[in-house]
């Protein structure tokens, strides 16, 4: 099953961009074994696509056809690390071929957007820049694939 992070902004050189590279590779080597990946981005410039509604159509169009979809947002469901692994696991095992993690901009997605997403999930009830958000969820993908996979990268 492929990943997908669909998010509003482009990052530039910098630390976010280095972690999320970081993460992603990693995951991509971890999860080919058990039938994850590879995760790809997807960046929205944000100076194109101002208004939420602009950047909900932007996110629409990255989408995959078929693809399960997770808004990420603070209203969503809180998962512990073991409970973001199930998430990907029996999403992978009920046939999907794809899986869109979105991650708004500033303000977050446009409503009607995160409505018709699958599922919600949050990183808690704290804001969280979304840049953060997406090094945040790059973490937790490639965590997931070595729960999943039994590396002693996560201690419980």
């Amino acid at each position: 099953m492929r990943l997908h992070i669909c998010a509003v902004g482009r990052l530039r050189k910098g630390p976010e961009r280095d972690l999320i590279s970081d993460y992603i590779t990693r995951f991509d080597r971890a999860g080919r074994a058990l039938s994850l990946g590879p995760c790809l981005e997807h960046e929205l410039d944000e100076r194109k696509a101002v208004s939420m509604r602009e950047q909900a159509r932007g996110l629409e169009r990255v989408i995959p056809d078929g693809a399960v979809v997770v808004a990420m947002d603070e209203r969503g469901d809180n998962l512990d690390s073991r409970g973001f692994a199930r998430l990907l696991e029996t999403t992978r095992d009920s046939g999907a071929g794809e899986m869109a993690f979105l991650i708004g901009g500033a303000d977050g997605l446009e409503p009607e957007l995160r409505d018709a997403a699958h599922r919600r999930l949050s990183f808690g009830v704290m804001v969280w820049p979304h840049m953060l958000v997406r090094v945040m969820l790059a973490e937790q993908i490639y965590r997931a694939a070595t729960i999943l996979s039994g590396s002693p990268y996560h201690r419980d």
